[in-house]
């Protein structure tokens, strides 16, 4: 991993920006990368797995979006998944927005999960329990203080079906801090994390490990300088 680069949620910020203002490269096109090669690991966990129940969790940004790329690139592998967004559907938007409006043209199976808190973990919980594999989009590098319901229930409850589903977090565990490592509350313990562009500071820290399983590099079409 060491040889790998390894950057700050600064530091990813700002590669963002460079793709994007100075490169020309679309955000649209990083999370189209992204989100394929999610896909493409959940693809190989799967394998030959029959009808597997995979369940996408999605937050309102580009965590979320890299989701939703995921459950289409599934599904053009044959494997159906059910996408829960954790947010009123109005608050999708910018490019995670263009990538969700695909998966509702293509009549995906999709669930938008707002109102009361505990409502929505409780829905969580439910179709947890009978997952085979859970994708965590929830939330990304940008994540600082302490994790809100209903994110903290639905993370306990991700934890909680571990012991049949598969793990996978997209590019951070939801709950861990980006720079230190460290747990902001409840924090998904998965069995890899597919992080973009570069590995996280924090995923160096003593007993992250534990947080991130193995962690896969993804190319996302642009080298890190």
């Amino acid at each position: 991993m060491t040889e790998q680069p390894i950057r700050s949620r600064t530091d990813i910020r700002a590669f963002d920006k460079y793709c994007i203002s100075e490169l020309g490269v679309p955000g649209i096109v990083l999370m189209e990368n992204a989100g394929r090669q999610v896909a493409e690991v959940v693809r190989e966990d799967v394998g030959l797995a029959e009808n597997p129940h995979v369940v996408i969790l999605a937050g309102k940004g580009n965590n979320g979006g890299d989701g939703f790329v995921a459950a289409r690139h599934l599904a053009m592998y044959g494997v159906q998944a059910k996408v829960l967004i954790i947010a009123p559907r109005d608050q999708v938007r910018g490019d995670a927005e263009v990538n969700l409006k695909i998966l509702e043209a293509m009549d995906a199976d999709i669930e938008v999960l707002a109102g009361d808190p505990e409502q929505i973990v409780v829905r969580c919980e439910n179709v947890l329990e009978v997952a085979d594999v859970i994708v965590d989009a929830l939330l990304g590098t940008g994540t600082v203080g302490e994790v809100s319901q209903p994110y903290a229930g639905i993370i306990e409850a991700i934890n909680a079906n571990r012991d049949h589903a598969d793990v996978f977090a997209v590019d951070m565990p939801s709950g861990l801090d980006c720079d230190t490592g460290r747990p902001l509350g409840p924090t998904v313990r998965a069995k890899a994390t597919i992080t973009m562009a570069a590995i996280k500071q924090g995923f160096n820290a003593l007993d992250a490990e534990q947080y991130t399983g193995r962690v896969v590099l993804a190319d996302i079409g642009v080298p890190m300088p």
